[in-house]
C-alpha cells in the first residue's frame, strides 16, 4: 500500500506535480471514506483543480501539522519521506475520524498582475485591485505567501461522532455528521483564527459515483455558517480562502490561507 521513493524522485514528483498548480486547491482524499473497523485507513494529499489532481507524497519539510483525531484524542502522524499514500493507519475503534494537515508557508512570485487578479476574483475578492493600489504595491514582480489548512472526515464502522474545531488558523467544522445525518443539507461553520468568518465565499465541489464533478458557490452568514446541499452517494470538497496583507519586508505582499474539508455522503 505504501511506496518508498528515492529522494531525487520525491523532489522531481513534488516539483512537477505542484509548481503549475500552486494557486489551485489542496485537499485530503481518503481512498475510502467509509471503512470497517478491521480495515486500515489510507489517504492521499491532493493538489489540482475541480476535485481532480495529482497525488503528493508525504514530505516532512513541507508539513507543519499532520494529525489523526477521534473524539478527544489527537494523535500526531509522521510518515516516511515519499510515502504514497501520504497517510496510512489502523484504527483501534470505530467512530468519526478527522484527518488534519497543515502545510508550512511557501511563496509564489507573480510577474504580472493579471494572473493574481484572476485568482483573487475567483476566490471572492472583487476589490483586490483597489486594496492593492491603496497599499501602493507594484503590479509586477510581487509575491504571495500561501499555506494550506485541510481536513477530511472518515467513517470507521458506523462512523458515530461529531466534528469539532481543531485549532487550525482557518478551518471548516461540520455541524452534523455526514455519515449519520438525514439527507438534505450539511450545516458547516467556517472559522478564521478561532472565530466565525462572516460573508465568506465557499466553493463546493460535488463528485458523483460516475466521477463527474459539479461546482457551485455558497456564502457564509453573519455567524460564519452555511448550509451545503448534499446528495447520497456523492463526495464533497469545500474550499475557502483568506486573503490578507503581508509585510513586504518578509518577502511577500499578500498572504493566502486555504481551508479545505472533504467528506462523503453514504
Amino acid at each position: 500500500m505504501k511506496n518508498r521513493l528515492f529522494p531525487f524522485v520525491i523532489i522531481a514528483s513534488v516539483m512537477a506535480g505542484t509548481v503549475p498548480a500552486l494557486a489551485h486547491e489542496f485537499w485530503i482524499e481518503p481512498q475510502s471514506y467509509r471503512v470497517t473497523g478491521d480495515e486500515p485507513v489510507a489517504a492521499d494529499l491532493m493538489n489540482g483543480e475541480t476535485f481532480k489532481g495529482a497525488r503528493l507524497p508525504y514530505f516532512q519539510t513541507r508539513t507543519k501539522r499532520f494529525d489523526i483525531v477521534s473524539g478527544d484524542t489527537v494523535a500526531p502522524y509522521q510518515g516516511r519521506m515519499g510515502d504514497l499514500p501520504a497517510l496510512t493507519f489502523q484504527p483501534v475503534e470505530p467512530g468519526l475520524f478527522a484527518i488534519v494537515h497543515e502545510t508550512k508557508p511557501e511563496t509564489l512570485v507573480y510577474k504580472t498582475w493579471e494572473k493574481f487578479d484572476v485568482f483573487a476574483q475567483h476566490k471572492g475578492f472583487a476589490n483586490i485591485r483597489v486594496r492593492h493600489a491603496e497599499r501602493g504595491l507594484p503590479f509586477e514582480d510581487f509575491a504571495e505567501r500561501y499555506s494550506r489548512h485541510a481536513k477530511a472526515l472518515i467513517a470507521v464502522g458506523a462512523g458515530a461522532g461529531s466534528d469539532r474545531a481543531l485549532g487550525l488558523e482557518t478551518e471548516f467544522v461540520a455541524q452534523d455528521n455526514p455519515y449519520t445525518m438525514a439527507a438534505g443539507a450539511l450545516p458547516v461553520l467556517l472559522l478564521y483564527q478561532g472565530k466565525p468568518r462572516a460573508d465568506a465565499q465557499v466553493e463546493v465541489f460535488e463528485r458523483g459515483q460516475d466521477g463527474n464533478v459539479s461546482v457551485f458557490l455558497r456564502q457564509t452568514d453573519a455567524g460564519g455558517r452555511v448550509n451545503i446541499p448534499v446528495k447520497p452517494g456523492h463526495q464533497y470538497l469545500l474550499d475557502a480562502v483568506v486573503l490578507r496583507a503581508a509585510d513586504p519586508e518578509d518577502g511577500a505582499v499578500w498572504e493566502t490561507l486555504w481551508a479545505a474539508l472533504t467528506f462523503a455522503v453514504p
